[in-house]
Order: structure tokens, then sequence, then C-alpha cells
């Protein structure tokens, strides 16, 4: 974004700041914004949205969601103008394409709480064309999550090896850090699973990037090849909207698919019962509810703003984490049962098993990897 336009949202923003209503210490009601979803889109918005308006009607607060009128930052900055001036004082605002927003909103609304799920040191300062992250935006009211995407994509590809699985594949977006670590971290688990097995030698990846974060007829086609021509068995669909060109080609041959972010399975099955193995998913839901636990229930707001947590393992009730896997969708078999899941999990968080989470190149394994780079 140029300067000059966020020089004029930043000025349109201090506007509306004054005609704010002005809200009581304690006095709490819960706006969420939409990135370039929607709240029914099964992904990062439905999640959140569903999450914060649960709170809130547990808790007897206010909650609305705002959707911009089009997809860029200028409407993203718009809409949390809107939500503030109807009187909401906490934004809960799902990733990263609201950098921007953080940038330029957090210091004009100073009395305003914002949450920004899956939003890193990076996104904020490439925002706000500085270098030191401190500077791009007000860290005295704004709390930061990003997740440790490397361990729910190992947890999805040892899962699927330990199903039967033995040729797979990786459907990536757009080559992003967060995309590059489900993706390394997806080969890591296939081969842990695969050596355990003793059968490194059989198991087979094919791994590429869409250069997209949605499927189109040149995708699927793609995708066809894996399925009907190469015989990949599941692809996990890594990147928004990209899923579409998994599941139609995987639906010609009865193929699997692994979502992506939340549990995917309602839309993904849409395509064919049954076709979604799994989800590697980001706690979404828990950081709602913690972040909105720690402002409205026990006032230790102090111990997460200003910080950009870094979030995956903290329990071994693997609904408590920040990562995981479905426990309802997921295909469990004699294979991988769901007391296999919460071993892995256990023995994750207790470093019996690292995950690596460079994105520098390929984790070195002994599995075929077919690096194919980009479709389009």
């Amino acid at each position: 974004m140029k300067k000059t336009i966020l020089a004029a949202a930043v000025l349109g923003a201090a506007t509306l700041s004054m005609a704010a209503p002005a809200m009581a210490e304690g006095d709490y009601k819960v706006a969420m914004v939409t990135d370039s979803g929607d709240i029914t889109d099964q992904s990062f918005n439905q999640t959140t949205y569903e999450a914060c308006k649960a709170f809130c009607e547990e808790n007897g607060l206010d909650f609305n969601y705002y959707k911009p009128d089009g997809d860029s930052d200028e409407a993203r900055i718009a809409s949390c103008d809107q939500a503030i001036a109807d009187g909401y004082n906490i934004l809960v605002l799902p990733g990263y394409l609201f950098a921007a927003s953080v940038v330029e909103e957090s210091p004009v609304y100073p009395d305003v709480k914002f949450i920004a799920l899956d939003m890193s040191e990076g996104d904020l300062t490439g925002a706000a064309g500085v270098d030191d992250v401190t500077q791009a935006y007000n860290t005295e009211n704004t709390y930061c999550a990003i997740y440790q995407e490397e361990i729910p994509g190992y947890m999805a590809g040892y899962a699927a090896v330990k199903m039967g699985y033995r040729h797979l594949g990786f459907l990536g977006g757009m080559s992003v850090p967060a995309v590059i670590r489900y993706g390394f971290g997806y080969v890591q688990g296939i081969n842990a699973a695969a050596e355990e097995l003793g059968v490194t030698d059989d198991v087979t990846v094919e791994y590429a990037y869409g250069g997209q974060f949605y499927g189109d007829a040149d995708i699927t086609a793609a995708m066809d090849t894996w399925y009907s021509t190469n015989g990949v068995e599941v692809v996990f669909a890594c990147g928004g909207g990209i899923y579409t060109s998994a599941a139609e080609a995987a639906a010609k041959v009865d193929g699997k698919v692994i979502g992506v972010d939340s549990d995917q399975a309602p839309i993904i099955d849409a395509y064919g019962e049954g076709m979604t193995v799994t989800s590697a998913m980001k706690g979404l839901a828990p950081t709602v509810n913690t972040l909105l636990s720690a402002i409205v229930l026990d006032d230790t707001w102090s111990d997460y703003v200003g910080k950009i947590d870094n979030l995956g393992l903290v329990s071994d009730n693997v609904e408590e984490n920040y990562v995981q896997l479905p426990l309802e969708s997921t295909q469990w078999n004699d294979g991988f049962t769901e007391d296999d899941y919460k071993t892995l999990v256990a023995d994750m968080l207790a470093g019996k098993i690292t995950v690596d989470n460079s994105i520098e190149a390929m984790p070195e394994v002994a599995v075929t990897v077919n690096d194919l780079g980009n479709i389009k």
C-alpha cells in the first residue's frame, strides 16, 4: 500500500476516533472483521466468528462481525473504523491480511484492544515499511499470535502413512513461510512414520505449490495427473481455497484429501463422502477463548499485550492445543487410532519428537520427494 493511501486512512481513522463513543473500563463489546472470505468459509473466518460468538453469548457480551466491501487494505481498515465507531472496543482480526489494519488503527485507537491472529513480525514490519517491529504498531493495545504450522503438518503426514497411504501429495498455495512450514512438517511426519514402519522405499511424495490461494482449471488438471496417472492416494491441500482443485480431481478416482487451518471435512466431503482423511489445524478457537478470557474475565491482558506469540502444543489434552488434528472427523483406523494420536502429542509435548521449523530447504529424508516447484 502506498504511503499516501495509508496517510489518508489514518486521517479517516482519526476522525472516526474522535466520534467513537467512550466506553467505561470493563464495559466490553467484541467485534471481528472478516478478511477476504466470510463467516461460512469453513476456515479462518468461520472458526473465529463462531468462537467469538460463543464466548460473548456465554458471558453476556455484545458481539457483531463486519465484512469489508472489498478485498483490500482500505476496505478492511474502513470496517475496523466502523466497528469502533459503533462502540466495539475489542477487535478480533483473523489473518495476516490485517497487518496494514493493525499498523494503521492500533496507534489511532489506544483504548481499543486488538487481537490479531496468524500475524507475524514480518507481516507487521512489511506493512509499516520499517525494520523494527516495535515501531510498526502500538504494542500497548495489541496482541498477535502466529502458529507452529510444522507441528500439525507433521501430525497429518505421520497419520496418513500410519493409516496405510504410500503415495502422497502436498499442494501448497503460495510458497509463503506458513505454507512452507506446513509442507516441510508434513514431509518430516511422513518420513518418521515410514521409518517406524520400515517402508521408506515404498513411500513417495509429490510436492508442489499452486502459486495462488485458490483452485482453477490448470491446478485441477495437475491434480488429475497426480491422482489418475501417477497414483497419488491423498493430497494435503494447504492454502485457502486451493483445496477445490484437489477435491475435484480426487472425486473422479475416489482419492483422499487432507484439509488445513480448520476442520475442512464439511466442505471437502461435499465433493465426495468420506474424502477427508484429516485436517492440519491451527487453534483459532482456543486463542480467541484465551485472549477474551484474559480481557473480560481474568484481568490478565497485561500478560499478553505487546506479544507476538508463536503458539503450539501446551497440553496433553489434545483439544486445548493451539495446533491439532480434529478428533471427530479424522478417519482413525487400526493403523492410527485416536489413542495413537494422543500418544504422538504427548511425545511431542515431552520433547521426545521434535520437528524442524526451518524453511530454507526441503528436509533431508529417506522417503522419495519429487519437488515439482510451482504449477503456475
